[in-house]
């Protein structure tokens, strides 16, 4: 044997060994990057995914990072995306409904990265899917509370963007308070922006005008509350527990991310993801809402809450009534997930436009 020859088997054996005594070297790091359309500082839905980030990280023990602050449809969420791509995030969440046709154009480019949408649609085989929470079912019981809340029988609605998931929203949550008060009418104003408090806070103001004496909202700050606060009027929140920065809080309606995070980051570590279009509800814990023990019929909140869980309680099941009076859903009939996805009309009990 030669010694040119014995230099080479030498050599591949040293790398084998180097490969060997690596174990890892050919597997990835899992790194999840989030994008987010506004402040995470916010109270609200930015807010609520910044905790369901933080609680994933601790759970999954991955590496993650975000950007807030992001408007939709703007080439400075292409920049943020690359830019994590480019960095080496390998799960990236777009956790706003107008990044869902960026998102997927990322996912198509970039068949190697994990790409998990909030609150869209869109879907493809391989490495993008989405995921939302049915916010219907507590909105239902937070209507209950502001029927029963109610002494005018007006109940103010600050509203983002006239799209389903805001539409489900607001009729679920008149559904829930005419349950209780048929007399009740919920107002809707549309603000056109997730984040304005401004904006926000004139709208509101409008509503207690109007004779509002309970407000709730749609939106990613407090300003409905603070102005709910300063006319001495009842507040219901979203997004998260809002009682710490509103004096007029009674309850809301709240989003719990960090189980669903952790389980796309685990699935792409152990690349066993697989994309799907996952609506899960208060039974999965991705929505909750606290029951205020001072409202008359906390009981029967807990009641259908409890149904709700166990699959009993169905909020969009008929007799219900559209807008007009007129007959929308027979009773006994109920809507499919694919209704109440492309919903875009009010039930009776709405004033306001659908349309925005």
């Amino acid at each position: 044997m030669n010694r040119s020859f014995k230099v080479i088997l030498t050599l591949m054996a040293t790398l084998a060994l180097i490969a060997t005594g690596c174990g890892g070297s050919d597997e990835v790091e899992t790194k999840a990057a989030f994008v987010m359309v506004a402040p995470i500082g916010d109270a609200g839905w930015n807010f609520a995914h910044n905790e369901g980030r933080l609680a994933a990280e601790a759970e999954t023990g991955v590496t993650t990072a975000f950007v807030d602050a992001v408007p939709e449809a703007s080439e400075e969420f292409n920049t943020a995306v690359q830019q994590f791509i480019d960095d080496g995030f390998n799960v990236i969440f777009t956790t706003s409904f107008g990044y869902m046709d960026a998102t997927e154009q990322f996912a198509t480019d970039n068949p190697d990265v994990v790409f998990e949408h909030i609150s869209g649609f869109k879907m493809n085989d391989t490495n993008f899917g989405n995921s939302f929470g049915r916010m219907y079912e507590p909105r239902y019981i937070a209507g209950m509370a502001a029927g029963a809340e109610t002494t005018t029988d007006k109940i103010g609605y600050v509203a983002a963007f006239p799209i389903p998931e805001v539409i489900r929203g607001i009729n679920a949550f008149t559904l829930g308070a005419r349950a209780v008060n048929p007399a009740a009418e919920v107002e809707v104003v549309w603000t056109s922006t997730w984040f304005d408090p401004g904006i926000e806070g004139n709208a509101a103001q409008a509503l207690i005008d109007a004779g509002a004496d309970v407000l709730t909202m749609h939106q990613d700050s407090t300003a409905t509350g603070e102005v709910a606060t300063s006319a001495g009027a009842t507040f219901i929140g979203y997004h998260s527990d809002m009682s710490s920065q509103v004096d007029a809080y009674l309850t809301a309606p709240v989003w719990d991310w960090s189980a669903r995070y952790s389980e796309v980051i685990n699935a792409a570590a152990d690349q066993t993801y697989e994309p799907s279009s996952w609506w899960g509800g208060m039974a999965d814990g991705v929505v909750d809402i606290a029951i205020p023990d001072s409202s008359p019929i906390a009981g029967e909140m807990k009641d259908i809450k409890a149904q709700m869980i166990d699959g009993t309680f169905d909020v969009f099941t008929g007799p219900i009534n559209a807008q007009d009076g007129s007959e929308w859903l027979a009773a006994g009939s109920a809507l499919d997930d694919g209704a109440m996805l492309g919903m875009d009309q009010f039930v009776e009990g709405v004033v306001g436009s659908a349309a925005g």
